[in-house]
């Protein structure tokens, strides 16, 4: 960082946390300091200087702001930006952003609309096309449940196990690009004011089922916000009825992956926001 601002004097350094891919810290209050994990340096260069890449072409498609690279050094592994204003949403009392979920799935919605509405093949070269079959996530789901079903309220347990042993919706779609991890953490509020600020960590988009993003609003705000999104989601290329379908099998099957992932690493606002999901996802 130095070599890259060596006229930037360093007053502070506050962790951030550290995800499945990255690890973030604070300078200053003002600048995200991020270092990938990815071992490989080949790759990790390659990886970094891609994602720096597409939030430029991000930030031309998207109506929320998003990063904007300050420091970009693909030897160490680094990409820094300006801290956009606002808190994720994950960090927000559930029971406050009950009454502006609605109002914030609208304006997401108006994001992936507009992304989704880029031809997918004007990103093919700077994003992975991620198209598993629905079989796949739900074997997966199958999977990470038996490791944290103890976890689970029993109340749940019998509607888990049956959406596990239940046919997959048509996954019949035209693919899209999109963030490929709207979850509550990468969405980022005036909690003030409860409008969304920005959006953050691109490093998983990807031209992918645009069934997906709607899932994790669906997890994450609930069926009535949910239903904000997809009513007020435009496009020409996919069946909203079916699209809705997916997205809530994708919600079901996600949640056991943060809910493993905040159970891993001690994060419980992971836990807390899975456990809380699973009242609209399972129903006793």
């Amino acid at each position: 960082m130095t070599a890259q601002m060596p006229d930037y004097p360093v007053t502070s350094v506050v962790p951030l946390g550290e995800g499945l891919d990255n690890l973030a810290h604070e300078v200053n209050g003002e600048l995200i300091v991020r270092f990938s994990k990815e071992p490989d340096p080949v790759r990790r260069a390659a990886l970094l200087t891609r994602e720096a890449r597409l939030l430029a072409a991000v930030a031309d498609a998207s109506p929320l702001p998003v990063p904007e690279p300050a420091i970009v050094d693909p030897g160490q592994g680094c990409l820094a930006y300006l801290k956009l204003p606002g808190m994720p949403l994950l960090d927000t009392a559930a029971r406050g952003r009950s009454d502006h979920n609605s109002a914030i799935a609208a304006t997401l919605s108006e994001m992936l609309t507009a992304l989704h509405a880029v031809p997918a093949q004007r990103w093919t070269d700077l994003v992975d096309t991620d198209t598993q079959p629905l079989a796949e996530w739900r074997e997966e789901a199958a999977q990470t449940y038996l490791t944290i079903a103890g976890h689970v309220p029993s109340e749940h347990r019998r509607t888990v196990e049956r959406f596990l042993n239940t046919p997959t919706p048509h996954d019949g779609y035209t693919p899209a690009f999109s963030h490929n991890d709207l979850g509550a953490e990468h969405v980022l509020i005036d909690p003030l004011t409860w409008t969304v600020t920005g959006i953050i960590d691109w490093s998983d988009a990807a031209i992918v089922d645009p069934a997906y993003d709607f899932g994790l609003l669906y997890r994450d705000l609930g069926p009535a916000a949910f239903r904000v999104a997809i009513s007020s989601y435009r496009t020409e290329a996919n069946d909203i009825a079916a699209l809705a379908d997916r997205a809530v099998f994708y919600a079901r099957c996600s949640v056991f992956e943060d809910l493993a992932y905040g159970i891993e690493v001690g994060r419980a606002k992971y836990v807390d926001n899975s456990l809380a999901s699973m009242q609209w996802l399972f129903p006793a």
